[in-house]
């Protein structure tokens, strides 16, 4: 299972202020902050996400075929979340909608080039 997920940045501060925003609409806040590490969950117990400056110093980079998918409650939270990314200047990757077998998501960028989305089942085809 997983516990957290850590997305590298080149700008901590920058970062912390996109996924302040972006997962405050989910109820999460920050659980841990550590000199140049920050993670964000609805409680400490619960799947979360992190930002991180490289440990080895050097440069970070987004992971190609790396995503992390962000639960989401309805459709309407997966809108609200794929919107508020775009006007924190994420770049879309893909507008939320059904993508079959009752999966609704929608792609975005943070502010690195890390590619996330949020998605939620909705039981239909």
């Amino acid at each position: 299972m997983i516990g957290y997920v850590t997305l590298g940045t080149n700008d901590l501060e920058r970062a912390a202020g996109f996924y302040d925003e972006l997962l405050g609409l989910l109820g999460a806040k920050r659980f841990m902050e550590e000199g140049q590490f920050i993670a964000w969950s609805v409680k400490p117990d619960q799947p979360g996400i992190a930002a991180t400056k490289p440990f080895d110093g050097n440069a970070a980079s987004v992971g190609n075929g790396t995503m992390v998918a962000i639960f989401a409650g309805s459709p309407d939270q997966v809108q609200a979340l794929h919107a508020k990314a775009l006007e924190l200047g994420g770049k879309d990757e893909g507008a939320p909608g059904p993508r079959g077998g009752g999966f609704y998501a929608g792609y975005f960028r943070d502010l690195d080039g890390n590619k996330l989305n949020a998605f939620c089942m909705t039981g239909g085809e």
